[in-house]
């Protein structure tokens, strides 16, 4: 099995139509509009949720800072944030690579490009109108769920539209053979809407009573990060280490173990230990989040296994960084939600600083990253032209990535400081709090590198998209001007 090469002969879809597979120029041509809107949405928003959350963090170093404006107080700048980043830029990033790689694998031309345009439409339509939601104090007040009602509702359909275009394209996929990324990405697929249905119904529509709402919360920002977003990005690393390295995959039977076990495990964590509930449900949190420990290290099996060996062909792409990286942070973070999930861990970690700074290190130094490394090699191929400045790639690697790890590594050490003192009754808690403010303002530093690194990335794509589009215009032109010479 590969994802590489291409079928040559037509295969029938078993129903009464044959389709012909596509050319790589001819997937891509038809890809162009729905993932080139997708990615620059995607990147408008990284930096708006960036600016964002620098507003936020600055907050700790000086508290009054914009204070007299109701709508950029901290509890609406922060959710503000959070959603941008969730839902502007992963989530639409994330789709547009998904788009890609399944009308590639399927090797037919990705379908129904308009409704995936009016999709795209309604989603930014609606993340826009949740975030103004949330600044004029309607935010629901459930984490990653805070959109009001009728942005949640727009948001929904809008996906489905987007999801029913990479449907249809998979369905018409000539090779009837399915390659892992596609198990991992039909996953992705049908959990959003089932995840989102639930939770926006159980607490937005008809909320549940007392403590449910918590579990519910805490069951569904686990199944977006740990299964969609987690789906998505390895659907994406699968696919693209094996064709830079020009190798097959380790092994495909351990990505299937990977899926299933993932799948049937990865749904039950993020309920800690000391939260009011019945004790089996924290219980059973802790056995899936163990669970999943063996598909996390297989993640890391099957990509170093796929390029031990010789290294020099993967030293030369630029691209190929950033899905080793995305990988060793998976690895990271999937052990440290494991191992915090334990009652011991959990009493120390559990209320601290620790979980945002995991939490930032999976979606930007995982996911993030991984679509960085899509973006870059997709990007160019949509539009039959190379990045004018290929140094701004590594260089864009170099300050995210470090970014991340100082915000994320400050944020976590802070945490484990914080609970220690929570959990020592001769502190006060405002000597605690104290305790914490170097972590906090030092974090910002690491901030200010991913601004830096967000805003390299969107300059890059749309020079890229400029260059080409002035190509355009001045062959146009010169042509249009030879026919009139022609016709006079």
């Amino acid at each position: 099995m590969s994802a590489i090469s291409s079928p040559s002969q037509t295969i029938s879809t078993g129903g009464a139509q044959a389709v012909s597979p596509a050319g790589s120029l001819e997937i891509d041509a038809s890809c162009r509009g729905p993932v080139l809107f997708l990615f620059l949405s995607a990147l408008g928003w990284l930096l708006i949720g960036s600016l964002l959350g620098l507003i936020a963090s600055l907050k700790f170093h000086a508290p009054n800072l914009l204070a007299e404006c109701s709508a950029l107080t901290y509890g609406r700048v922060h959710p503000a944030h959070l959603n941008a980043l969730i839902y502007g830029f992963a989530a639409q990033a994330g789709l547009g690579v998904l788009l890609w790689i399944t009308a590639h694998l399927s090797r037919v031309r990705l379908a129904m490009t308009p409704a995936i345009l009016t999709g795209t439409i309604l989603w930014n339509c609606a993340v826009t109108l949740g975030i103004l939601g949330i600044f004029y104090g309607e935010s629901t007040g459930y984490e990653w769920l805070e959109m009001p009602r009728y942005a949640s509702a727009t948001l929904f359909f809008g996906y489905l539209l987007i999801a029913l275009g990479a449907m249809v394209t998979l369905h018409l996929r000539t090779d009837r053979q399915f390659y892992i990324s596609q198990w991992f990405i039909l996953g992705a697929l049908f959990w959003f809407p089932w995840i989102y249905s639930t939770a926006s119904l159980t607490l937005v529509a008809h909320p549940a009573r007392g403590v449910l709402q918590t579990a519910i919360d805490s069951w569904y920002i686990n199944n977006l990060s740990t299964i969609w977003f987690g789906f998505i990005g390895i659907a994406t690393i699968f696919y693209f280490v094996p064709k830079i390295s020009q190798r097959p995959l380790h092994s495909h039977y351990l990505g299937v173990f990977t899926f299933f076990a993932l799948a049937l495990f990865g749904s039950w964590g993020n309920i800690p230990a000391a939260t009011p509930l019945p004790s089996w449900m924290p219980a059973l949190s802790t056995m899936g989040a163990l669970m999943t420990i063996a598909p996390i290290l297989g993640v890391g099996m099957n990509v170093f296994g796929t390029i031990c060996g010789d290294k020099s062909a993967l030293r030369e792409n630029r691209r190929f960084k950033f899905f080793i990286f995305a990988t060793s942070i998976y690895i990271v973070t999937g052990l440290a939600n494991a191992v915090t999930s334990l009652a011991s861990v959990s009493r120390i970690t559990n209320f601290t600083w620790f979980t945002p700074g995991i939490t930032m290190l999976f979606l930007y130094g995982f996911f993030a990253m991984t679509m960085f490394g899509a973006m870059f090699y997709i990007v160019p191929r949509l539009v039959q032209a190379e990045f004018s400045k290929p140094g701004m790639i590594c260089g864009q690697f170099a300050i995210a990535g470090l970014g991340v790890i100082i915000y994320s590594v400050l944020l976590a050490i802070g945490g484990v400081v914080q609970g220690f003192a929570l959990n020592d009754s001769t502190k006060a808690f405002p000597d605690v709090t104290q305790s914490t403010l170097l972590f906090l303002r030092g974090s910002t530093l690491g901030e200010l590198l991913m601004i830096l690194a967000n805003l390299m990335i969107l300059l890059s794509v749309v020079s890229l998209l400029v260059s080409v589009g002035r190509k355009v215009a001045t062959t146009a032109f010169a042509t249009s001007v030879k026919n009139v010479e022609v016709i006079w």
